[in-house]
Parts: C-alpha cells; sequence; structure tokens
C-alpha cells in the first residue's frame, strides 16, 4: 500500500525511544518537518533539546518498530494521522499539549465530526449504566460523536449508546492500537473498529502503563466540545478527565444522583463548582449551543422523561416500586415502608428483577433502573 511521503518520517520520530511529543513539537517549530529533523545535526538539534534527545534521534528508531507500523497500515481501517494531517482533529490542536500523531482503527471521517465526551466510574449503578446509554445514544442521535475510554462501566455503556445512534462512536485507549484492554471490551473494541473508530497516541505494542492513562484523558476531553460526566466516585479518574476539560475551555455537565451513594458525590461537587446540571439530552445540547432536537430526538427525550412520572399501575409490584424510590434500598427497609412481609417483598422484588426494572446490588441492596 502506498503511503505519504513523509509518513515514515513522522513514525521515526514517534518510534524513538525517550523523545516525547514536547521534544517533537518543538523541533517541528524549530526544523519545520520531521524530515529535515531526522537529518539535522545533533549540535543543531541540541540548540531546541536536550542532548539525550539529540542523541537519540540521530541514532534513528528501531527499523524492526517502522516494518511493523508500515504493515500495519497496510489494512485499509488503519491509519496514521499526522499533526500535519488536514483530519486531525481540529479541537485537539487547540490544547496545549497535541499529540504529533494518532493512530487510528475505524472511520477516520468521525474525527471531524462534533463530539461529546461522557465518562464516569469503572463500578458504576445499574441506573448509572442506563443513563450513560440513554443520554449517548440520544446525543449521538443529535449529531455528536460520542468519546470515551473503553473503561468498564460507564465508559462501555457511553460507547454502546453512541455506537446506536447517528453519529457512532470513538474509543480513546491508552495502548497501542494492536493490544485490547480491557480484554472483556473485545467484542466492543470490534465493534468500534468496524461501526466507530479507535485512537491511540502510543505506538503499537504499547502495553497498559498507568501513568498512560492520564494522558489518555487529555485527548479524550480534548477531541470534545463538552465533557458528561455520569457517575463518578470524590476520588474518580473522570473527575481528572473533568478538570483537563475545564483547563481546556470545554463545556463541563454532571448528571445528579441520589445524596446517599457515593458514586453521585463526584457529580454533586463537580455541580457545586459550576458545571452543568443535566437531566435530559437537551440540557446538553443547550450548554454547548449546538442544535435543537430533532423528531427523533423528542421522541427519546419524551421516554426519558416518562420514566420519572409517578407510577399509575396499581399493582403490587408497581406500588412496590415507589416505595423502592430511586436509592438503593434494602429488603428490610422496603418491608418497613411496605408493611410487606421480607417473603412477599422477596417474591415481588424477583419478579421486578426478571422483568428488568431493578437490578440487584452487591450488599442485599435494590436499584430501580428506569
Amino acid at each position: 500500500m502506498k503511503h505519504a511521503p513523509d509518513l515514515e518520517a513522522w513514525l521515526s520520530l514517534n518510534l524513538i525511544d525517550g523523545v516525547g511529543g514536547e521534544s517533537i513539537r518543538r523541533l517541528l517549530v524549530a526544523f519545520g518537518n520531521p524530515a529535515a529533523i531526522l537529518s539535522a545535526s545533533p549540535g543543531a538539534m541540541e540548540r531546541i533539546v536536550k542532548k539525550p534527545v539529540a542523541q537519540r534521534i540521530a541514532q534513528g528508531p528501531d527499523r524492526n518498530k517502522i516494518t511493523a507500523a508500515l504493515r500495519w497500515l497496510e489494512d485499509p481501517f488503519n491509519a496514521v494521522i499526522t499533526l500535519a494531517d488536514p483530519d486531525y482533529p481540529a479541537q485537539l490542536l487547540n490544547i496545549d499539549a497535541p499529540p504529533p500523531l494518532l493512530y487510528l482503527k475505524g472511520r477516520r471521517e468521525l474525527l471531524r465530526q462534533p463530539a461529546l465526551a461522557v465518562v464516569g466510574s469503572r463500578n458504576a449503578t445499574p441506573q448509572g449504566l442506563s443513563n450513560a446509554e440513554a443520554f449517548s445514544e440520544a446525543a449521538s442521535n443529535a449529531g455528536l460523536c460520542i468519546i470515551s475510554g473503553m473503561a468498564l462501566g460507564i465508559d462501555t455503556a457511553a460507547h454502546h449508546g453512541g455506537l446506536r445512534g447517528s453519529a457512532a462512536s470513538i474509543a480513546v485507549v491508552g495502548t497501542g492500537l494492536d493490544i485490547v484492554y480491557p480484554a472483556k471490551n473485545h467484542p466492543l473494541a470490534h465493534k468500534l473498529a468496524k461501526e466507530g473508530a479507535l485512537i491511540s497516541e502510543f505506538p503499537l505494542g504499547t502495553p497498559a502503563i498507568g501513568r498512560n492513562f492520564p494522558r489518555r484523558n487529555r485527548i479524550i476531553s480534548g477531541m470534545s466540545h463538552g465533557c458528561l460526566v455520569v457517575e463518578a466516585a470524590l476520588q474518580s479518574g473522570s473527575l481528572i478527565t473533568a478538570r483537563q476539560a475545564l483547563e481546556q475551555g470545554r463545556e463541563v455537565m454532571a448528571i445528579p444522583g441520589s445524596i446517599h451513594s457515593p458514586l453521585s458525590k463526584g457529580c454533586h461537587a463537580l455541580i457545586k463548582q459550576g458545571a452543568k446540571l443535566v437531566e435530559n439530552t437537551q440540557d446538553i445540547l443547550d450548554e454547548l449551543n449546538y442544535l435543537t432536537l430533532t423528531k427523533n430526538e423528542k421522541i427519546a427525550e419524551k421516554k426519558e422523561l416518562a420514566v420519572e412520572l409517578p407510577v399509575e399501575k396499581r399493582t403490587e409490584n408497581a406500588i412496590l416500586l415507589t416505595h423502592l424510590g430511586h436509592d438503593a434500598v434494602d429488603i428490610d427497609t422496603l418491608c418497613s415502608r411496605s408493611g410487606l412481609t421480607a417473603e412477599v417483598v422477596s417474591a415481588m422484588l424477583l419478579t421486578l428483577e426478571l422483568d428488568g426494572q431493578i437490578s440487584s446490588l452487591p450488599g442485599g441492596c435494590y436499584q430501580r433502573i428506569q
């Protein structure tokens, strides 16, 4: 497969161990393009970067890595997007440290779409997962590509929702694109590669290393027009993404939850600090000054609102749902609220769970899914 004439030079710079994005960006300003950098003398480079960096560049990359990258690019679904590429995400160019290049697998055209970052807890509640999926699908149908980090929990739900919508979804990962992390998300990664996209600033073969994920997060927020936090504890990594979004001038939004839930504390803290409180999809579009809901979105919006209405159906199970409320509740509390015995309540809970209306949680608690 034929590649752009300067692509190998871009790959060469990216694949030299110990040469980071900041050094590459400074050298590009000084020399103009990767080929000129690679042909410069160590002395000339030392006026721009530290001597060890200049020496590594002069030695060049491992040719085996170059060969592997070029072989990977033979797949028509794979691409490398450089700072000089017209498809490089425009939003990302405006952050403090844009990656010199991005590895991409999937639909290249998604990089040009307006985007919404959706992030949250890896250990999300059933309601949080449902919210992430529903809001992402509605925002995707409104034309916003959903960007997240392919972690378990809220990220996974956001990708599924985004893929169901018309604007699809992009996963920004903290490994090389030849590695799927976490392994449980292998089916999701395959679906994203086919219907959406995966991107990474890390070379092929880069394993999951803790320090790489905050770097990944700045791309998630940097590519987006706004960042929606669905569920997050006070120490959640999602709050790092929200803080980076704020520093990058992006709109930060959060979905509130129960005052008793630890996974709502992070969202409530963001709202106290000025984040937009989001109750429906139109709130997101209004905050981004984007567009009004299409007819399909208005239908979806009515469905979202409908699940919040008081239950009219006077069946025992429906009445139990009203006692359950929207917080996680144990059986003893439900017995106290309803006046029913534990055996009757347990039977009702089993029926509601099988019907998909509630979910069981650790510690013997139950929570409504809608």
